[in-house]
């Protein structure tokens, strides 16, 4: 008599051991962004603070994304990247540059009782593993000075990284590679652009010439 009620439970639990059998989080693989230390620079920042790095939208995403034959942009669910990708371009980037030149560059918020010396700010436009077996990093940045007179830079990059294989591995690999190359192109203010001076601000507390 008891039979039919004990037989939906028995099936709930056989449903549940079928999940967990197929959400195996061992099957998920996750990649670190990790740049490697490259030759030392002098330093040209002192200290800045970086605004969250700019991605397009396939790179700003959980998965990791390549390029395919056909040229579209593709991922897989099962390789993922092991932080958010904005949070982990910019903190490495910004540790990058600091141990590359000794520099200060910090993500934002500035957490520091001394305000930083320059703002620094990265757009990506192209983040991705070719389907030619490069990895491509592109995009402009600008630093940004306010003191009287002092310099600000607005420049671009175009970075192509030969690719070990194939694979997510290969393109996180190349990712930490092109973060630690574009640091040190930030660190020393390099790359096809334009640097403008800031003009002196108007003193409002000036007296007025005909007084």
């Amino acid at each position: 008599m008891t039979l039919p009620l004990r037989l939906p439970a028995a099936l709930a639990c056989l449903g549940l051991l079928g999940l967990a059998a197929c959400s195996d989080p061992e099957k998920t693989a996750r990649f670190l962004i990790d740049p490697p230390m490259g030759e030392r620079v002098e330093n040209r920042l002192g200290s800045a603070e970086l605004k969250d790095v700019s991605l397009p939208e396939y790179a700003s995403g959980q998965e990791v994304a390549f390029q395919s034959e056909d040229g579209a942009v593709r991922s897989n669910p099962d390789n993922v990247w092991a932080d958010n990708p904005q949070r982990a371009f910019t903190l490495s980037l910004a540790r990058a540059i600091s141990d590359a030149s000794g520099a200060t560059v910090i993500g934002e918020p500035w957490p520091l009782a001394e305000p930083p010396q320059r703002v620094l700010e990265v757009r990506v436009e192209r983040a991705l593993a070719q389907a030619d077996g490069v990895y491509r990093l592109s995009g402009r940045y600008f630093v940004a000075d306010d003191g009287s007179g002092a310099a600000n830079h607005a420049r671009s990059f175009d970075i192509a990284v030969p690719m070990a294989g194939v694979g997510p591995g290969a393109s996180a690999a190349a990712v930490s590679q092109a973060i630690a190359i574009l640091a040190r192109q930030i660190a020393t203010l390099s790359g096809p652009g334009r640097t403008i001076a800031t003009t002196a601000p108007a003193d409002p507390f000036a007296l007025d010439p005909l007084f």
